[in-house]
């Protein structure tokens, strides 16, 4: 059944027609063109297609378009600071936190979601709060220390 959503993606308006049962990961990357967000299992277990609603990190590929009447979404492409780049993907550029990419636009969702509840995480608060989103290329290190890098820059 489709039905007329108006929602707020990355701070602007979205009016669609759209199935009730259509993924938000699909309308966001078929129908609206915003493909930072990644689908990696589709099953909600990998973490690549995180984005924001109404201020809460979800897995897109779980979400119905029906959800979204009167929501606010932001993916990655909405991370940014005006024409800068948010802290978080800074230090993700500066310490190679990202190898293929793939699972990097979940990881900054959920590091930005993490910095937002908490400034100064310990190691331990960092892997905990990635703990649902998988990379298959950095071995975690890289990521960490950018999430730590991260912390400290927006401390100052």
């Amino acid at each position: 059944m489709n039905r007329k959503i108006q929602f707020n993606l990355n701070g602007k308006s979205i009016s669609r027609e759209a199935a009730t049962h259509r993924l938000l990961l699909d309308l966001l990357r078929d129908e609206i063109g915003a493909t930072g967000t990644k689908e990696g299992c589709g099953t909600g277990d990998c973490g690549a297609c995180t984005v924001f609603l109404n201020g809460k990190p979800v897995n897109s590929c779980l979400v119905l378009s029906g959800e979204l009447d009167g929501a606010d979404v932001v993916t990655i492409e909405g991370l940014k600071i005006g024409p800068e780049l948010h802290p978080i993907q800074k230090t993700f550029l500066q310490d190679g936190g990202a190898q293929c990419g793939y699972c990097t636009p979940g990881m900054l969702m959920m590091s930005k979601a993490l910095l937002d509840e908490n400034p100064n995480p310990t190691e331990d608060d960092i892997r905990y709060a990635l703990s649902g989103n998988l990379c298959r290329c950095t071995g975690y290190a890289k990521i960490i220390q950018a999430v730590q890098d991260a912390a400290a820059l927006l401390r100052k």
